[in-house]
C-alpha cells in the first residue's frame, strides 16, 4: 500500500510539472517579442508572467522619440540591443550579451564651470550582469590622464595630448588628442572612471575633455570617425554604448534543468546530435549558460526552442559540390550530408574483375611456386647426385664389361613409393650406421633399403668401387646388393629381402619352431657360411673383408640356406696388400683380438669371426653372456678354456647333444678352436675351412682324419673336391668378370700397413 502511494505521489507531481510547462508555453506565446524596433527573447520579457526574473524585466516606455524604448528597470538602464548566446561567441561560451546606454565622464566642457563633471561608477554587484570584454576604454581631449578605478591592484589608463605639429584630423586614437586602453580580463561587475591633468602648465590646451568604456570603437560605424578627436560631440551626445554579459544564476537551476539541454563541462567536446548545451560560463562564476549547437538556432532558454538548421537550403556552394558529385546533399540533425546513388552495376563489375584478378594471380602465383618448387628439387637431387659419386658411379657401369647384372640406380621417388615415404611401420631394423626398411618395387619384388645414418663424403670414390663390386657378386649364400640411390642426403642401399630372420634369432630362442634343433640343419648352415666368405676372400680381382661377421648379420631364407649380409663396414683390398690399417670397428665377441690391438685388419680377422659364429652352433649359448663367470664371459674364452679342460661334450647345446654325429661335431670343435687362435699367422683361410667343414660333412671320409690342412695337401684336397656332390644347399656360385677361385692357401698376411682408413 505504502508503495502505491508513493508512486501515485511521483506521478501526481510530474503530471504537475507537465501542467506548469505546458501553462508556461500557452502563457508565453502572449508575450510582447518587440518593444519598437528592438526582439525582446527570454528570459527577458515584457510583462508579468514573460521574464525569468526581475533582473530580466523589460519595461517598453517612450523615450525622447516616437519609437519606444525597452529599459531594464532593476538596473535603470536603456537597452539598445539582446543578444542570446552563440557557442563561437568571442565573450565566451555560453554568454549572452545587452548593451545599453551608459553616461560618459568629462572635464571642462561646460560653458559655465571648468570643473570635472564625475559620472557614478558603474556597479552591477548583486546582478547577472557583468562587463562585457569587448568593451574599449576611449579618452578623448588634450593633456590630461583617464584612469579606470576599482581595478585594484591593477592599472589601466592612457595619456591624451595635443600635438600642434600633428593633423588635427588624426583619428588614430593613438594619444593625439584621443587615446585607448583595453580593460582586463574578467573585469568584473564594478569600474569608475577618473580624469586628472598630467600638467600644471596654463599656457597649454586643455578645452573639453572626456572618457568613457564603449564597445563602439574607432572601427565601429556607430561613432562618426571625424568625431574621434572632438570631446565636445560625446558631451553634447549625453551617452555612449556599453556591451554587459548576462547569463542565469545558479539560483535558477531547476529553470535550467528543465530545458533538456546537454551539460558540459568547460571547453568539453560539444554533441552536435544534441539541439542545446549548458555549463558555466567560467571558472569563477556561479552563473550558468546555455547555447544551441552548431548546426541548431534558436532560443535555448525555450524548451525544444533550438531548432535543425537545414544546410541545404542555407549553403548553395555544397549543394552545387554535391551536385557535380552525382549526389544529393541530406540534411541531417546538426548537419547535412552529400549522399552519392550507388551504380550498382560498376561495383559488380569491379568486384568481378577483382576477383578474376585475384584468382589468376593466385593461381598463377601458386604454379610458379609448384614450378619453383619442383625445379629446386631437381636440382638439389642432382647436386645429391653428384656429391655423392652418381657420375663416377655412371663411369664405372659404362667401363664394367660382360654380362654380369650391372647396378640398378634408383631414384628417390621409387625408394619412397616402395617403401610408402619410409614408414615407421616398415622398419625391419635399426642400428648404429642406419636403419633398414622393407619396401616393394614396381616389378613386385620385396627388397630391404638401407638408410645411412652418415656417409663420408671423402671416401664416396671408394664408396662407389664396393657398390659396383657388391652388386656384381652373385652368391647364393651372399645377400645379393640390388642397387643404390644417390639422389638422397646419404646415400640408400637397395638389398634382397630375405624373410625367415637371422641366424641369432633362431638359435637364441626368438623363433618358437626353429630348425635349429639338428646337428645336421646347423651343419648344412655353417658351410654355407664358410663358403659365401671364402667366395669374398677369393675374389682375384679384389678381395672383400667383411668386418662384421657375426649370427645377426647372417639371415635365413624360408629353406634355412644362410646368406651372409650388412657389408657396411666391408672392404675390398686389391691383390697386392694383405690387410686394411682403420679405425676399430665390429661387434664386441666377434671382434679379432689382433686387430683390436693393432687396428690392421686382414682375411683372418673374418676368420676368427666366423670361429665364434662356430661355437656359437656348437653350443647355443650367445657370444657375450653375464650368466658365465667373468672369466668366460666371452664366448670366445668360454670355449677355449672348455677345450684344454677336455670337456667340450659338457657345453654341447642340449639340442643337439643326443642325436648329433659326435665325431663331426668334434672335428667342428678343433676347427673352430684353430679359428680363434690368437695369432692369425696360426689360423686357417676361408678357403681351408670351407674345404675341411666339406670333409667333415662328407659320410665317405673320416672328420678327424683331416682335422689340419695345410700348404700343398690343401692343394692336393683341393683337387680330390668333387664340385658336383651335392650338399645341403646345392650351393650355386657365378662372379663378376675378373673373379676367380685361387686354391692358393697362403694367408693375405703381409706386415705393410695401409693409412688408417674411415669406416662407412
Amino acid at each position: 500500500m505504502k508503495c502505491a502511494l508513493l508512486l501515485w505521489s511521483h506521478l501526481s507531481l510530474l503530471l504537475v510539472l507537465i501542467l506548469v510547462s505546458a501553462d508556461l508555453t500557452a502563457s508565453r506565446s502572449s508575450c510582447p517579442s518587440h518593444c519598437g524596433n528592438i526582439s525582446i527573447p527570454y528570459p527577458f520579457g515584457i510583462g508579468k508572467g514573460c521574464y525569468l526574473n526581475e533582473w530580466y524585466e523589460i519595461q517598453c516606455s517612450n523615450s525622447t522619440s516616437e519609437v519606444p524604448a525597452p529599459y531594464l528597470p532593476k538596473i535603470n538602464k536603456e537597452v539598445v540591443k539582446i543578444f542570446l548566446p552563440k557557442p563561437t561567441s568571442s565573450e565566451g561560451y555560453n554568454y549572452g550579451s545587452v548593451r545599453i546606454k551608459t553616461n560618459i565622464t568629462s572635464m571642462g566642457c561646460s560653458n559655465t564651470s571648468d570643473e570635472i563633471k564625475f559620472g557614478e561608477p558603474l556597479n552591477f554587484t548583486g546582478t547577472p550582469f557583468t562587463i562585457g570584454r569587448s568593451n574599449t576604454f576611449l579618452a578623448i581631449g588634450c593633456n590630461y590622464k583617464a584612469t579606470l578605478t576599482h581595478l585594484e591592484p591593477r592599472l589601466v589608463g592612457c595619456i591624451s595630448t595635443c600635438d600642434p605639429k600633428k593633423m588635427n584630423h588624426d583619428i588614430s586614437c593613438r594619444g593625439n588628442r584621443c587615446c585607448q586602453a583595453d580593460p582586463p580580463s574578467g573585469i568584473g561587475q564594478i569600474v569608475g572612471i577618473s580624469m586628472e591633468e598630467f600638467s600644471s602648465n596654463k599656457t597649454r590646451e586643455r578645452g573639453c575633455r572626456v572618457a568613457f568604456l564603449t564597445d563602439e570603437n574607432g572601427d565601429r560605424p556607430a561613432y562618426p570617425v571625424a568625431k574621434f578627436t572632438d570631446p565636445q560631440w560625446f558631451y553634447d551626445r549625453q551617452y555612449v554604448i556599453l556591451q554587459l554579459r548576462w547569463a542565469i544564476p545558479m539560483t535558477n537551476l531547476s529553470f535550467v534543468n528543465s530545458l533538456r539541454c546537454a551539460h558540459y563541462e568547460m571547453l568539453q567536446y560539444i554533441d552536435s546530435s544534441n539541439p542545446c548545451g549548458c555549463s558555466n560560463t567560467d571558472n569563477e562564476s556561479s552563473n550558468v549558460g546555455c547555447a544551441c549547437n552548431d548546426g541548431y538556432t534558436g532560443n535555448p532558454y525555450i524548451m525544444d526552442g533550438c531548432k535543425d538548421i537545414d544546410e541545404c537550403q542555407l549553403e548553395p556552394d555544397y549543394i552545387e559540390y554535391c551536385r557535380q558529385q552525382g549526389g544529393t546533399c541530406v540534411n541531417t540533425p546538426g548537419a547535412s550530408s552529400c549522399v552519392v546513388k550507388k551504380n550498382k552495376t560498376v561495383p559488380i563489375t569491379i568486384g568481378l574483375c577483382v576477383g578474376f584478378g585475384v584468382l589468376i594471380v593466385s593461381g598463377g602465383t601458386l604454379w610458379l611456386y609448384k614450378i619453383i618448387k619442383k625445379q629446386r628439387k631437381i636440382n638439389r637431387k642432382k647436386k645429391l647426385f653428384k656429391r655423392n659419386g652418381g657420375l663416377l658411379l655412371k663411369q664405372q657401369l659404362t667401363s664394367t664389361e660382360g654380362s654380369i647384372e650391372k647396378t640398378k640406380v634408383f631414384t628417390s621417388k621409387e625408394l619412397e613409393k616402395a617403401t610408402e615415404n619410409f614408414s615407421s611401420t616398415r622398419v625391419l631394423g635399426q642400428g648404429g650406421q642406419g636403419t633398414v626398411y622393407k619396401g616393394m618395387l614396381v616389378d613386385g619384388r620385396i627388397v630391404a633399403v638401407k638408410k645411412s645414418t652418415v656417409v663420408d663424403e671423402d671416401k664416396l670414390e671408394e664408396f662407389i668401387n664396393e657398390v659396383v663390386i657388391l652388386s656384381q657378386i652373385n652368391h647364393r649364400n651372399i645377400v645379393k646388393l640390388i642397387g643404390c640411390c644417390l639422389e638422397t642426403e646419404v646415400p640408400l642401399l637397395v638389398y634382397e629381402f630375405i624373410s625367415n630372420g637371422n641366424l641369432f634369432e633362431h638359435l637364441h630362442g626368438e623363433f618358437d619352431e626353429s630348425a635349429m634343433t639338428t646337428w645336421e640343419m646347423r651343419l648344412c648352415i655353417v658351410i654355407d657360411i664358410a663358403g659365401a666368405l671364402s667366395y669374398l676372400h677369393s675374389a682375384a680381382a679384389s678381395p672383400i673383408f667383411h668386418r662384421d661377421v657375426k649370427s645377426t648379420n647372417i639371415m635365413l631364407d624360408e629353406k634355412y640356406r644362410a646368406k651372409v649380409a650388412d657389408f657396411g663396414t666391408s672392404r675390398s683390398v686389391t691383390v697386392d696388400h694383405t690387410h686394411l690399417t682403420t679405425v676399430v670397428s665390429g661387434t664386441v665377441g666377434y671382434v679379432d683380438p689382433e686387430y683390436f690391438q693393432s687396428s690392421q685388419f686382414t682375411d683372418k680377422s673374418d676368420v676368427y669371426s666366423f670361429g665364434v659364429v662356430l661355437v656359437e652352433l656348437i653350443t647355443g649359448e650367445k657370444p657375450i653372456s653375464f650368466v658365465r663367470l667373468q672369466q668366460s664371459r666371452t664366448l670366445a674364452t668360454y670355449f677355449i678354456v672348455a677345450m684344454e679342460e677336455n670337456r667340450v661334450v659338457d657345453i654341447i647345446d642340449p639340442q643337439i647333444r643326443d642325436d648329433c654325429n659326435l665325431e663331426q661335431v668334434m672335428a667342428a670343435a678343433q676347427l673352430a678352436r684353430r679359428c680363434l687362435n690368437l695369432n692369425g699367422r696360426n689360423r686357417p683361410s676361408m678357403r681351408e675351412v670351407s674345404m675341411e667343414l666339406e670333409r667333415i660333412r662328407s659320410p665317405t671320409e673320416d672328420p678327424q682324419s683331416h682335422v689340419h690342412i695345410e700348404g700343398s695337401n690343401a692343394e692336393e684336397v683341393a683337387a680330390e673336391i668333387n664340385i658336383g656332390v651335392e650338399s645341403c644347399n646345392n650351393v650355386g656360385v657365378s662372379a663378376p668378370s675378373g673373379f676367380q677361385y685361387n686354391v692358393d692357401t697362403t694367408s693375405l698376411s703381409d706386415a705393410e700397413p695401409l693409412f688408417p682408413r674411415q669406416t662407412w
